[in-house]
């Protein structure tokens, strides 16, 4: 990746600008660009979250690279990142990091109750994979697409327990979908996922680590006997 050939300043001020319209119109915003580090480090490959008063609150840097990324591209991030608007605790994964549940599952553990999940692809199954670890750690999912691959899978959001709340057209045209979080919320599912399936999830996990209740008893300790 030609780094010289990044028009940085311009970068910058976009971004910039992003902030200050988020500022103006009392909007949260979260997007995504590269993040320049000092020389010869490449950049990360990053998503920037902007408060309502046009605040650059946090960043989060991509962890996982693909192997072109991590070849010549992009430097990896190293943490996770978490912000909170209003008692809602948000986390960050972008594009290919979908592939890795080790991720997801770390967030469900900082107890989030909304992912927002950035993808730059056109690939169908990555948002059947995004419903998959809202029904599986109990959190909100935003999945995020550019709207040139609306016709493929639209950008939307999944409610804990994996049912689609809301979805842009499918017309590759620039759209928004919108939902209330609601962490009190009745619908069926989502109180079902919230109150039961992910604490219940969570506490099962912590058995796997902790010794089996049944340990020294021949009869289960035999594997080769009816």
């Amino acid at each position: 990746m030609g780094l010289d050939r990044v028009p940085w300043n311009i970068l910058r001020q976009e971004g910039e600008k992003i902030a200050a319209l988020a500022g103006e119109l009392g909007l949260w915003a979260a997007f995504g660009s590269i993040h320049p580090l000092t020389a010869p480090n490449r950049p990360h490959n990053s998503l920037y979250v902007v408060s309502d008063t046009g605040q650059l609150v946090t960043r989060y840097d991509k962890r996982l690279l693909s192997h072109t990324e991590a070849t010549y591209m992009y430097t990896p991030g190293t943490a996770p990142t978490v912000f909170e608007i209003d008692g809602i605790r948000f986390g960050v994964a972008l594009c290919i990091e979908a592939h890795f549940p080790e991720l997801f599952a770390e967030y469900e553990l900082l107890d989030i109750n909304c992912l927002l999940l950035s993808v730059m692809v056109d690939d169908p199954m990555r948002a059947v994979i995004a419903q998959a670890y809202a029904a599986l750690y109990g959190y909100w999912i935003g999945y995020a697409i550019p709207a040139q691959y609306s016709a493929t899978v639209p950008s939307g959001i999944v409610a804990p327990g994996g049912r689609w709340l809301a979805r842009c057209p499918d017309d590759n045209r620039p759209a928004l979908a919108v939902t209330d979080i609601e962490l009190d919320a009745t619908d069926q599912d989502i109180h079902v996922a919230l109150r039961y399936a992910r604490p219940w999830r969570r506490k099962t996990r912590v058995s796997l680590t902790e010794p089996a209740p049944t340990h020294g008893d021949i009869r289960s300790d035999t594997k080769t006997a009816f």
